[in-house]
């Protein structure tokens, strides 16, 4: 905090601001940084695994292999948000369960376990897509965007 924004607290104001300073917690950084990295490293390794099969087992070639691989990790990750694992592995890893595909299944699921009580209808359907339902029709508009504008290089630039 600046200067002359301390002058203008009152004694009891900075003795305040000492004292939560003094018990605030102090987080691990580095620490959670790690275990993001970790965690997520592991999401992707099952990902990839998951890939793998479907391209040895079923002959789908590397490109033709990412969606049953993506639909089969929110799946998973729907199943384990289901039974409560994980949130106890978000817990433990942190940003590192959000930022991969199956942070998109937890949402997804979460919002509608939380919202059962209110019915099938209203409740798992009204609400199964607060958060999701944003993620979606952003990438539905970005996707459209981008195909605009490729359609545009393509015929005007001659490639």
């Amino acid at each position: 905090m600046s200067n002359k924004r301390k002058k203008n607290l009152t004694m009891t104001q900075q003795e305040y601001q000492r004292f939560e300073k003094d018990r605030e917690t102090k987080r691990p950084v580095l620490k959670n940084c790690i275990r993001a990295f970790f965690t997520g490293g592991f999401i992707c390794l099952v990902g990839q695994l998951i890939q793998t099969f479907f391209i040895y087992n079923f002959n789908f070639n590397q490109q033709s292999a990412g969606d049953p691989t993506v639909a089969v990790m929110i799946f998973i990750s729907m199943l384990l948000t289901g039974f409560g694992v994980y949130d106890r592995l978000a817990q433990f890893g942190g940003a590192g369960t959000a930022v991969p595909v199956t942070g998109f299944g937890n949402a997804v699921i979460s919002a509608a376990i939380e919202h059962r009580t209110e019915g099938f209808v209203l409740g798992v359907g009204g609400n199964m897509f607060k958060l999701a339902g944003s993620v979606i029709l952003f990438g539905v508009f970005s996707a459209f965007v981008i195909a605009i504008i490729k359609t545009i290089i393509l015929h005007w630039g001659g490639f």
